[in-house]
């Protein structure tokens, strides 16, 4: 799943600037919904971390079973945060 693509699946515009509110919620919605009827690891995946960017992620023991999975969502988690500039 590329980046751009999930955008504009979910809020038809792959520009940020130009999501409304309601197009905001309504896509994170939509994103939410998918997450748990998707089957497949990767997917999964890219759509835990969209939504974990948004601030809108569930909880990831919730969402990924295998540890593995797990371990890959806490390591994003720590990758985002270090790229986040010194505040």
């Amino acid at each position: 799943m590329e980046f751009n693509d999930l955008l504009q699946r979910y809020f038809a515009t792959s520009q940020f600037d130009e999501m409304t509110p309601a197009a905001m919620a309504a896509g994170t919605e939509r994103m939410q919904v998918d997450l748990g009827l998707e089957k497949d690891q990767g997917k999964r995946f890219a759509l835990w971390s969209l939504l974990y960017m948004l601030g809108d992620a569930p909880d990831l023991q919730e969402t990924f079973e295998d540890s593995a999975d797990q371990d890959a969502a806490r390591n994003f988690m720590d990758m985002m945060a270090a790229s986040e500039p010194d505040q």
